[in-house]
Formats: structure tokens, sequence, C-alpha cells
């Protein structure tokens, strides 16, 4: 009878195995011992051959050394929160292999002195906006504001409207974010209506200024009431304006989005918004707004706490310079494309897999633009094939509907079709 125990290989000896040690070059050591080490254990117990120890050890790799995993949107959420927001572009993807090394992100090669920050990426953003004499990135949206709200107004008061003190992701709301800063709310209106007299009555000496924050993950109907920037400008005191989503330009898919020009054309003084909505960049806090006041904000030192990396500097960089990125392309997506390709799809799943290919609705998603449908199409399969698809060796996620698992194409790239068929494919073998 064979003992397992005897003929398990040491250690060592897989560790030597040169497949191994490439692996180790390649993701480190420490997740290929752990490898080893599972794979032993199992030839140990009787489950492994010896000779299938490297093997096993191999195929229990992660494919990179990131507990992060790569997935397939197909949930019909161009902006999905859960699987870091906006994916980005091709270009940007370079741009970070570019700034993963030394570069010369503070450093002027002509004259070899110090140089401006991220010049690069803020000088594409002024071009995008060019209606902001100033433009600043920090590292989120919420650090955008809150930086606003500490140079300008700590020790003192901002108006903002009830309807507009939103809770943002993960239980964080806008109040919260601005009083640990150390600013006082004075909140005006009721929560469905606000008038500019609600405003002009409430500021005195004490306002530094009258926020406006966009409702961007919510809406509210009916018997309601606010008032546009263009009107709050006229109040002797500053209007910042929080847009939250981040789109710079008007969309014709979302009239009713707030945009950053619109905003400061409106006179706003600081339009804050996050790069990882719908401009389709990296998560990082954009500022724009008049040249001094955003100078203020750049020279403050609680700015050095939120400073944005090289990282996202070149990604945002090639966001605003490069081709259209993937949440713009999803935004301008032609249905009959995307049926087509689902019907392609459903092609390549005949006639083992059953499914259909069906028109379907997406969304924004991530606190942009509430209600807003757009328009897409789906590969409709079984809804048992929603758990296996989402852990299988490539994570799909759909979206159930009327009992039925829809993969909706809106987020999925057209160079992803063929892995989301064999995806399936291999999930409808565990059903």
């Amino acid at each position: 009878m064979l003992d397992h125990r005897r003929a398990t290989p040491r250690t060592d000896t897989v560790l030597a195995d040169p497949a191994l040690v490439a692996a180790a070059a390649r993701l480190g050591p420490q997740l290929v011992k752990e490898a080893a080490r599972y794979a032993i254990e199992e030839c140990r117990q009787g489950r492994v051959r010896p000779q299938d120890v490297v093997a096993v050890a191999l195929a229990a790799l992660p494919p990179a050394a990131t507990s992060l995993r790569r997935v397939v949107n197909a949930t019909g959420v161009l902006v999905h929160t859960n699987l870091g927001r906006a994916p980005l572009s091709a270009a940007a993807v370079e741009a970070l292999a570019v700034a993963a090394g030394a570069t010369d992100v503070e450093l002027d090669l002509a004259t070899g002195r110090r140089g401006r920050r991220g010049r690069g990426a803020l000088a594409a953003l002024a071009r995008a906006v060019p209606d902001a004499g100033g433009v600043h990135v920090v590292n989120n949206g919420a650090a955008a504001l809150a930086l606003v709200t500490l140079v300008l107004a700590a020790g003192r008061s901002v108006v903002v409207a009830r309807g507009e003190l939103v809770e943002i992701g993960d239980g964080f709301r806008i109040p919260e974010l601005l009083e640990s800063v150390g600013a006082r709310l004075r909140e005006v209106g009721t929560t469905n209506r606000v008038r500019l007299e609600d405003y002009a009555a409430a500021v005195d000496d004490d306002v530094a200024f009258v926020l406006k924050v966009h409702p961007s993950n919510f809406r509210v109907t009916g018997f309601t009431s606010s008032v546009p920037v263009e009107r709050l400008a006229g109040l002797p005191v500053p209007v910042v304006v929080d847009i939250g989503s981040g789109l710079l330009a008007p969309h014709p898919r979302l009239p009713e989005e707030p945009t950053a020009a619109g905003a400061l054309r409106a006179g706003a003084r600081v339009v804050t918004a996050s790069g990882d909505k719908l401009l389709g960049g990296p998560q990082c806090g954009l500022l724009l707004g008049d040249a001094d006041v955003v100078e203020g904000l750049r020279r403050h030192p609680f700015a050095r706490a939120v400073r944005v990396d090289k990282l996202t500097l070149a990604a945002l960089e090639a966001t605003l310079t490069g081709p259209v990125p993937p949440v713009r392309a999803g935004l301008e997506a032609d249905r009959a494309e995307l049926l087509r390709r689902a019907r392609a799809l459903v092609a390549a799943l005949a006639p083992h897999v059953p499914a259909e290919a069906v028109e379907s609705v997406g969304a924004v998603g991530g606190g942009g633009a509430p209600g807003v449908e757009l328009p897409s199409a789906a590969v409709a399969v079984d809804d048992r094939l929603a758990v296996p698809l989402r852990t299988g060796p490539l994570p799909v996620l759909g979206r159930a509907h009327r009992g039925r698992l829809l993969l909706d194409l809106l987020a999925v790239p057209p160079e992803q079709d063929a892995a989301l068929a064999e995806a399936v494919r291999t999930a409808a073998g565990q059903v």
C-alpha cells in the first residue's frame, strides 16, 4: 500500500522546479511557497500524486501578485462602484505603465530644476474646461470638497439646502464631512423645496460660502423647487458647487446632469467633482474655479495630505487627451450594434447553452444621472448560472431579471465577447 507521506516530495525540491522558480520571480516567493505547501499537503492526504505536485502548485497560483481579480461587468451599469467605478481606457493603462517607474513628475528636464507636479495632467484638465481660471487635482471627490471647506470655511458657516445634505457611499454623509474639517452648517429650506430668499436670509458675516450639492444618487420628484447656480451667484458670498459625477461638458444623453463648465459659467467660484465617474478616468477629485481661489487651495498645508500620486496623474492626463474612454463609449453605444453582438454570442453558445438576445436598459451608476435609462442589449441565460459565473476563472457579473440572468453588453467591450462566451460555457457545465 502506498505511503503518501513517504512519497510526498520535499518543499525545497518542489520550490526548485524551474516553473516555480520562474513563478517566484514574477509573483514573489511568498505566494509560490503558499501554493507549494498547499500542493504538498494535498499529496500527503493522498489527493494528489507525487508527480503532479508541481502542476497543482502552479494551478493554485493567482494570475497576478494581487488579490484583486479582473471581472466582466455584464450588469448593465456603466460606473459600478463595487467594481471599481470607471474602467480605464487602453491609453490610460499604457500611461500607468510609463508612470510606474522613475518619471519627471516633479522635474523640468529642460532646466534640471524642480517642476510643477503633474503639469501635463493639469494642463489637459485646463484645456478640457477653459471656463476654469485654475485647476487642481486631489485623491478623490470627498477630499476635494473637504479641502475647499477647510481652506474657506474652517470656524465659519456654510449655507446648504436641506434637500442637498446627501449621503454618499458606505454611510458617508456630506454634512459630517464638512463638519469634520471645522465648518458649521446652516441648513435652509425644506427637504423638497428651497427658495432664494431662504439663502439670502441665512447669509451674514459668518458665512464663508453657499454650497450647492447635486443629488447625484437619488431623485426627488413632485412638489419640489431648487435654486439654480446663476441665481445663487448674486448673493454676497461665493458659491461652491459639488457636481459629483465629473461631467465636464454637456452630453446629449444626460441633459439634466450638471457640468463643470455650466456651473462655472453660471457664476460658481469653485466646482468639485470626481474623476472616476462620468469623466471615465482614475479615482481623483477635481477642483476647478477662480485662479486665486484654486491657487490658495493648492498651497494650503492640508493639500499635501490629499495629494494625488503619479499613477493617477498619468491616467488622468491620458483620459483627457486620449481616445474615448469606456464610460463615454458606453454612453454613446448603439443598441442595434449591442443587439448584433448579443445575437452573435447566442449563436456561439448554441446548441449546448440555451440563450436569447434581448433588448435591455442600462444605467449610468456611480451616483450619476439617477433615473436615466440607457438603451442596451443582453444575452439572457438560465439564472442558475449566476453563481458559477461569478465564481469562475474569469468572474462574470450579470443581473437577475424576471427569473433569468441578463448578461448586459453595455459595459462589456467587444474584445471581451469571446471570453464571455467561454465563461458561460464553463459555467453551464457546472449546472
